[in-house]
């Protein structure tokens, strides 16, 4: 059996645990710093071993939700896509998950446990009679040369790369000062169209750069028409092998110059250049398909210690989101039927995190 010890933040060896081949970006202490930051909780790490001998890490957040302290690695809507486990060769993620729900209900006193490890199944939690939902995504495989990363994707896309080359659009990477508001507002400004607002502050997004940018695991990208002024921005954090689409925004009223294309293919080409060999897109919303993308689905798992716990855990979630998905299908129709196809349906909502 696997046994758990929560050491202190300055006990532990953090270039050793950074060196795990499976360690993810959102795992390292400056994220974890920043989740902690705007829930209000704790940075827990747990050291996971057998007879002494270290296997393994959890990262996660202990947080209170309703007065419930809840160990969430992560927890839905905190902008953040996996964390989960850093495990050596050989060692089963769910045997180390039973570990962890052990340590989060005994030891940590939580009664409610999640966890999205991009490595878990659909079968893990079936299995072992957690509650699941699916995470779908899109990745690109970064280990392609660029010639082949540009074939992949549709003609309407390569043609769109182009033209915003050949208007004059630029890509710089961007200092952090005055990123955040000027982020937020063109977010303001895409989520407007579908009657909708950000699911999160400038304040979040401030939070993000202060903790994560200094590490060097945050990409900020800005795209500036030929008369120079800011028309979309973009966020890529990545760090080991694996790089994510985060967020991007444009102004609408310069989209004919095709900044989003743009903003994309400058982010792959600099991860990749890192070392990075997947990209992950955050979503498998619709539009992200023209990039010659290839689908990837892992699941979030959760178990209460009471069942109560969860069915209110599961109604609060529904009774949140079931307005914005009424909203965004009420938009979808609308443009359908202004195409005059009411069987057509418009893609989802523009990437905003997580």
């Amino acid at each position: 059996m696997l046994e758990v010890h929560r050491p202190s933040l300055d006990e532990i060896d953090w270039p050793a645990l950074d060196a795990f081949g499976d360690r993810l970006f959102a795992q390292r202490r400056h994220w974890l710093e920043f989740v902690a930051a705007f829930t209000g909780g704790e940075v827990v790490v747990a050291r996971l071993h057998r007879r002494g001998e270290v296997l393994g890490y959890f990262s996660g957040i202990r947080f209170r939700r309703c007065g419930i302290p809840i160990l969430g690695s992560p927890f839905r809507g905190w902008t953040t896509p996996y964390m989960g486990f850093n495990l050596a060769p050989g060692v089963s993620r769910i045997e180390a998950l039973a570990a962890v729900e052990r340590f989060a209900f005994r030891q940590l006193g939580c009664l409610h446990l999640e966890v999205t490890d991009r490595q878990f199944t659909i079968e893990d939690g079936i299995a072992h009679g957690y509650a699941h939902r699916l995470v779908r995504t899109f990745v690109t495989d970064l280990t392609q040369d660029e010639d082949r990363l540009l074939a992949n994707m549709t003609s309407a896309c390569r043609r769109a790369i182009r033209k915003a080359e050949k208007s004059g659009v630029a890509v710089e990477v961007a200092d952090p000062g005055g990123f955040a508001e000027e982020y937020h507002a063109q977010l303001c400004d895409v989520f407007a169209k579908q009657g909708l607002r950000p699911t999160y502050s400038p304040a979040r997004v401030q939070q993000l750069i202060d903790h994560v940018h200094p590490s060097g695991d945050l990409l900020l990208l800005r795209v500036r028409d030929p008369e120079g002024r800011c028309i979309a921005t973009g966020i890529f954090p990545g760090f080991n092998t694996f790089s994510f689409f985060w967020g991007n925004a444009s102004l609408r009223e310069h989209q004919i110059l095709r900044p989003n294309e743009a903003v994309h293919w400058f982010a792959m080409r600099h991860w990749k250049a890192r070392g990075m060999r997947q990209h992950d897109w955050g979503g498998a919303n619709p539009y992200k398909a023209k990039y010659g993308v290839v689908p990837y689905t892992t699941v979030a798992l959760r178990r209460s210690r009471h069942a109560l716990i969860q069915h209110a855990r599961d109604l609060a979630e529904k009774l949140y989101y079931f307005p914005r998905e009424l909203r965004r299908r009420r938009y979808d129709l609308k443009i359908a039927g202004a195409r005059g196809d009411p069987g057509e349906v418009a893609p989802a909502s523009p990437r905003a995190g997580s």
